[in-house]
């Protein structure tokens, strides 16, 4: 590489709200990520897609901090932030994230879930009423801040949520399964709330398994395939693809695909139309760790650990412990 090209790579990470550079990460004898790059520009919502066990789930917690990489770098704002554990990425690199679990505590009221933040950040009382007051209203829930979060629905628990997110004001938001247990009208309306976070100049990294609402607001999308990056582009570059159409996506116009086929799973856009049901049990095959994966059913693209089905199967599993 020669000094130019040093000088270049430079400018682009300062220039990248979020940048990651040939990640790589093996588990066992399998290499689940093998040299993922990724990017993230000023105010604008990038997705992560990909089959089950193909390496996007390792290369999002790795650029969350939560998983390490094996080689590569992670840098926020130019900063390389690789060694950072996610609180500090949190805190020093601005970045906001958003946990596909329930994150918000049940038996605070909605606008105590966001004043608790900001005690804890150092805000004094008046920065924190000024700002909870601001944050309610920009995510249209003052109506309910005397509410406790427990009794919210899925889409006012996840715009409190992504109001939580904003209080260390990040310059980038990470979204782990936004659209996850949430009904089709809510789907919608926290799509609107994630292209509002961009045009108040956030960055968003977005991942789900609702392979068509992500590529319905996304800006751009990386599709993960067998750990490594199959393309990057719009979302009509995307669709388009030959390998995404037939190792993932299907036909996006309705047809018979021979995606279910090559990945031995339901294909995310398939069916899209009909109502939720059980599908085969989650294998290790699954998920990107071969050693993590609990053996419960996935209900429309639901994670394993949170879906009707799974909170079933923990309930079994404690009365035949008895």
């Amino acid at each position: 590489m020669n000094v130019f090209q040093s000088v270049d790579q430079a400018m682009d990470r300062e220039s990248m709200v979020l940048q990651a550079v040939d990640l790589q990460k093996t588990y066992g004898r399998r290499r689940v990520v093998d040299g993922v790059n990724l990017q993230v520009g000023q105010a604008e919502i990038v997705g992560l897609l990909g089959p089950n066990g193909a390496g996007k789930s390792t290369s999002f917690r790795m650029i969350c901090g939560m998983v390490e990489p094996d080689r590569g770098n992670v840098y926020l704002g130019g900063q390389d932030v690789t060694d950072w554990p996610m609180f500090r990425r949190a805190r020093d690199g601005r970045m906001g994230y958003l946990p596909q679990e329930p994150s918000v505590f049940k038996k605070l009221t909605v606008e105590q879930n966001i004043s608790s933040l900001l005690e804890l950040l150092g805000a004094d009382r008046a920065t924190r009423r000024q700002r909870t007051d601001e944050l309610l209203q920009e995510f249209n829930i003052t109506h309910i801040r005397k509410s406790k979060a427990a009794g919210l629905s899925g889409g006012e628990r996840r715009r409190l949520e992504i109001a939580r997110c904003l209080v260390s004001d990040p310059t980038i938001v990470m979204l782990d399964e936004p659209f996850a247990g949430i009904d089709p009208v809510t789907v919608q309306s926290i799509q609107g709330v994630i292209r509002q976070l961009r045009d108040s100049g956030i960055s968003v990294l977005i991942t789900d398994h609702a392979a068509r609402e992500i590529l319905s607001v996304v800006d751009r999308c990386y599709v993960i395939y067998k750990g490594q990056v199959l393309i990057d582009g719009s979302p009509d570059e995307v669709k388009r693809h030959p390998k995404v159409r037939e190792e993932y996506l299907g036909d996006l116009d309705g047809s018979a695909s021979n995606a279910a086929t090559a990945l031995g799973d339901a294909s995310p856009l398939a069916n899209a139309s009909e109502a939720p049901v059980a599908q085969e049990a989650w294998t290790p095959a699954a998920f990107d760790d071969p050693n993590a994966s609990p053996s419960v059913q996935r209900v429309d693209g639901g994670h394993p650990t949170t879906t009707p089905a799974a909170r079933q199967a923990r309930r079994l599993r404690r009365v035949t412990d008895v």
